[in-house]
């Protein structure tokens, strides 16, 4: 094994081999080295600036487009109802509402039905008021029915006469409310 001062002789010849073989880089070698590399880091700075900047204006756009236009197939929210649903007189139950009752569907557990509200006229027949709401009552609300049961009065639930009530406006119904304005049944008008 060599002591320190053989290593330290064997480094030092190994420095002096290789300052002969290096050859020192000019000044000006070194400066061009150094503005190459500052120019790249600019570069590269400029460049995130820019896509930032892009991505930035991207998304606004993207967030204000979808401020000022619905979404494709959004509904439309339906013009406000004419329809309040009567209140029944002091004393009384229900309320009553006349109208042709038409285009039924069932829909799982309940009944959507149409009602074009018609008013009575003395020694005529009811004349349409122009206001027509939906309603969505479980299919087993009671109706009393004449003419749609062949003549006879029958109670039915309202489940059962969705095909005959599926059409357009035919038949005739007096819809009693209860004090909440909830539908307690239908009556056929005769």
């Amino acid at each position: 094994m060599a002591d320190g001062t053989e290593l330290g002789r064997l480094l030092g010849e190994l420095a002096e081999s290789g300052r002969g073989r290096a050859a020192p880089v000019a000044a000006h070698q070194v400066r061009a080295r150094g503005d190459q590399r500052r120019r790249r880091a600019r570069t590269v700075r400029a460049s995130v600036v820019a896509v930032f900047a892009c991505a930035l204006l991207g998304g606004g756009i993207a967030l204000a487009g979808t401020a000022r236009v619905p979404e494709p197939g959004a509904a439309t929210p339906p013009p406000p109802s004419r329809f309040v649903p009567p209140a029944p007189a002091p004393g009384e139950e229900y309320a009553g509402e006349l109208g042709y009752v038409h285009d039924a569907v069932a829909q799982g557990d309940s009944v959507r039905i149409t009602v074009r509200q018609l008013r009575a006229v003395a020694g005529g027949a009811p004349v349409p008021t122009g206001v027509v709401h939906t309603l969505t009552l479980p299919r087993t609300t009671p109706v009393e029915t004449l003419r749609l049961s062949g003549g006879r009065p029958e109670d039915r639930e309202l489940g059962g006469l969705v095909g005959r009530l599926a059409g357009g406006p035919r038949w005739t119904f007096e819809i009693d409310y209860d004090d909440e304005g909830r539908v307690a049944s239908l009556r056929e008008a005769g």
